[in-house]
C-alpha cells in the first residue's frame, strides 16, 4: 500500500488541469525572482533621485538581493525536503511579495534595502522549491520533460525581459511599480497553490540545518561587499573600510571553519573542492559572475545618466545584449560542445567578451546607438553565451551522484557572490561620486576596462580546468 505522503503527492497528477495551475504557478514564481534580479536595472536612476542614494550607496538596491539571495539558497534547497513542498513554497510567496510591498511603498533609502535583502531570503527559500514541486507533482517521462522545459524557458524569459519590463514601468508609472508588480501577482500564486498544490509531509528525517553557516556566509559576503564600497567613498586606509573587511574576513574564515568541523548538514561539502574540475571552475565561475552581472548596473548608469536614455528606451537598448547571449547560448555552444574542448569554448567566450567590453569602454557624450551601444553588445554577448554553458559543465564534472546537488548550489551561490563583491568593486575602481555627464562616464568606463582586464584573467584560469578527455 502507497504511504499517505506519496497519495498526496500524486493528488494533483490525476487532473491534468491541476497539474497545469501547478506549473503555472511554479512558473509565475520562477519568474518574479529571476526578473527582480535584474527589474531594478533601468529604475536605479529614479530610485537614487528619488531616496537620496549616492553613487556609493545605489549598489545596495542590487546588492542587498544579490547577498541574501546568494548566502541563503543552499539552505533553502534543503528546507522544502525537511518541512514540506507546499508549506516552504508558500512561506516563501509570502516573504517575497511582502517585501516587494514594503520596498514598493519605500519612503527611505534604508527601509529600501532591507526590503530588497528580505525579498532576497525569500527568493531564496522560494527558487528550490518552485522545481522540487514540478518534480513532485510530474512523474519522470515526458511529462515531466515538458514541464521542466517550461519551467527554464519562463526562467531564461525572466532574465530577458527583467531591464525592458523595468524600463517600461518606470517610464509610464514609477520605479515602485517594479517592486509592488510582485504583489498581485504573489496574492494569486498563494491562492491557487493553496487550492491545487496538495499538501505533503515532511521529511522523518531530521538532520539539523546549518543556520548558522548560512548566517555566517551572508553575514561575511555583507561586511566584505561594505567594506569595498566604503573605500570607494573613504579611501582604503579609513576605520570603516578596514572595520568591513576585517569582519568580512573573519566572518568567512569562521563560516569555512564550521563547515568543516562542526555542521551536521554542511551548506557546502569542502570534499567538492579536491576536485580540480570544481575549484577550478567555480573560481571562473565567480570571476565571470564579477563581470557579467554587474556590466548591467553600469550600462544603466551610462545610458540614462551620460546619454540622455529614457527608461523605456534604456529598456529596449538592452534588448539586443540579452536576444544575442541566448540565441548563442541555446543554439551555438551545445553544436560546439559536441566538437571542441569545453575549456577552448571559455577561453575564447572570455576573450571575445573582453573585447567587448574595452570597446564599451571607449564610449563617448556623443556616441550614437549603433556603434556606442550595440556594437559592444554583440561582442561581449557572443563571448558570455559561448563560456557560460561550458563553466556550468566544468563545475559539475566529475562530481559523484551523492553531491551533485551541492555542487549545483555551490555553482549558483559563486555566480551571485561573484555578481554582488564585483559590483562593489567595480563601483570603487570607478570612483563616480557624481559631477557632469564627462566626468561620469570617465568613471563608468574605468569599470568596462576593469570588467574586460577580469574576463582575461578568466580565460586564464580556464586554462588550468582540465581537459574534457581527463574529465570523460
Amino acid at each position: 500500500m502507497a504511504r499517505p505522503d506519496v497519495q498526496a503527492d500524486r493528488v494533483v497528477e490525476k487532473s491534468s488541469g491541476a497539474a497545469k495551475v501547478v506549473l503555472a504557478v511554479a512558473c509565475a514564481a520562477q519568474f518574479m525572482v529571476v526578473l527582480d534580479i535584474s527589474v531594478v536595472n533601468v529604475a536605479l536612476p529614479s530610485i537614487r533621485d528619488a531616496l537620496g542614494f549616492d553613487e556609493t550607496g545605489l549598489q545596495w538596491v542590487v546588492n542587498a538581493y544579490a547577498l541574501t539571495f546568494a548566502g541563503f539558497l543552499l539552505l533553502g534547497g534543503r528546507l522544502a525536503d525537511l518541512f514540506g513542498r507546499r508549506r516552504i513554497f508558500l512561506t516563501g510567496l509570502v516573504l517575497f511579495a511582502g517585501a516587494s510591498l514594503a520596498g514598493g511603498l519605500a519612503g527611505s533609502a534604508a527601509l529600501l534595502v532591507v526590503a530588497r535583502a528580505v525579498q532576497g531570503l525569500g527568493a531564496a527559500v522560494l527558487a528550490p522549491a518552485t522545481l522540487t514541486i514540478l518534480t513532485a507533482t510530474f512523474p519522470e517521462g515526458p511529462a515531466r520533460t515538458r514541464a521542466l522545459a517550461t519551467w527554464t524557458a519562463v526562467g531564461i524569459a525572466g532574465g530577458t525581459a527583467g531591464n525592458l519590463v523595468g524600463g517600461v514601468l518606470t517610464e509610464f508609472l514609477s520605479w515602485r511599480s517594479t517592486l509592488l508588480i510582485n504583489v498581485p501577482i504573489g496574492v494569486v500564486a498563494v491562492a491557487l497553490t493553496a487550492r491545487t498544490v496538495a499538501a505533503d509531509r515532511p521529511s522523518e528525517a531530521r538532520p539539523r540545518l546549518d543556520v548558522v553557516g548560512a548566517v555566517l556566509a551572508t553575514a561575511g559576503l555583507g561586511a566584505l561587499a561594505f567594506g569595498v564600497a566604503e573605500a570607494a567613498k573613504s579611501g582604503w586606509d579609513s576605520p570603516a573600510t578596514i572595520a568591513g573587511i576585517g569582519a568580512g574576513a573573519g566572518l568567512l574564515i569562521a563560516f569555512v571553519a564550521v563547515e568543516a568541523r562542526v555542521a551536521v548538514s554542511p551548506l557546502i561539502p569542502l570534499r567538492l573542492f579536491t576536485i580540480r574540475s570544481v575549484s577550478v571552475g567555480n573560481v571562473a565561475m565567480l570571476l565571470a559572475g564579477a563581470c557579467l552581472n554587474p556590466m548591467w548596473f553600469f550600462l544603466t548608469l551610462s545610458m540614462q545618466n551620460v546619454l540622455g536614455y529614457s527608461p523605456l528606451l534604456t529598456g529596449l537598448a538592452f534588448l539586443p545584449h540579452t536576444v544575442v547571449a541566448i540565441l548563442v547560448g541555446a543554439r551555438a555552444t551545445p553544436w560546439l560542445m559536441r566538437r571542441a574542448d569545453g575549456r577552448v569554448l571559455i577561453m575564447v567566450g572570455s576573450l571575445l567578451a573582453a573585447v567587448g567590453f574595452w570597446w564599451q569602454a571607449q564610449l563617448t557624450v556623443d556616441s550614437g546607438y549603433v556603434l556606442g551601444i550595440l556594437g559592444p553588445a554583440i561582442v561581449f554577448s557572443v563571448g558570455s553565451g559561448l563560456l557560460n554553458t561550458p563553466i556550468t559543465t566544468a563545475v559539475t564534472a566529475g562530481v559523484p551522484t551523492a553531491d551533485a546537488g551541492a555542487a549545483s548550489g555551490v555553482m549558483n551561490t559563486a555566480k551571485q557572490v561573484g555578481g554582488a563583491l564585483g559590483l562593489a568593486a567595480l563601483i570603487t575602481v570607478a570612483g563616480a561620486h557624481g559631477g557632469a555627464p564627462d566626468v561620469l562616464l570617465d568613471a563608468y568606463n574605468r569599470a568596462f576596462y576593469a570588467i574586460a582586464a577580469v574576463m582575461i584573467v578568466v580565460a586564464l584560469v580556464a586554462a588550468a580546468l582540465p581537459a574534457q578527455r581527463d574529465r570523460d
